[in-house]
C-alpha cells in the first residue's frame, strides 16, 4: 500500500476556546477512524524559518503550511477521500494530497 501525505495549508482560527475544543473533537474522530492508515498523524508545525537560495535565514514560512498527517491507501482516489472528511477543510483550509515516492537505498 502506498503512503500519502496531507498538507494542511491555511484555515481560520476558532472565534472562542469552546469553538477550538469542538474543533479539535471532530479532528480526533476523524483520525481515529483511519485506524492503522494512520502512518503519522497531527504533526502541527511552529516556528518555521525559510533558508534561502543564497544561504540567508528569514523567519517564517513561504508557504501557509500548518501540519501535516501521512496515510496509507490503495490509490490516490483512495487517499483523496479520506482528505475530503477531514475537518480541516470546515475551518476553511485546504489539503495537498501527495503520493511519498520510496527512495533507492
Amino acid at each position: 500500500m502506498a503512503q500519502y501525505l496531507i498538507t494542511y495549508l491555511g484555515g481560520g482560527q476558532p472565534s472562542s476556546p469552546e469553538e477550538g475544543q469542538q474543533h479539535f473533537a471532530k479532528y480526533r474522530a476523524w483520525l481515529s477512524s483511519l485506524g492503522d492508515s494512520a502512518v503519522s498523524p497531527a504533526n502541527p508545525l511552529k516556528n518555521t524559518s525559510t533558508v534561502n537560495p543564497d544561504g540567508s535565514v528569514t523567519v517564517g514560512s513561504t508557504t501557509s503550511m500548518s501540519g501535516y498527517t501521512i496515510i496509507e491507501a490503495h490509490s490516490m482516489e483512495a487517499a483523496l477521500e479520506i482528505a475530503k472528511a477531514c475537518p480541516f477543510l470546515e475551518i476553511g483550509g485546504s489539503l495537498e494530497v501527495s503520493e511519498l515516492v520510496e527512495m533507492p537505498g
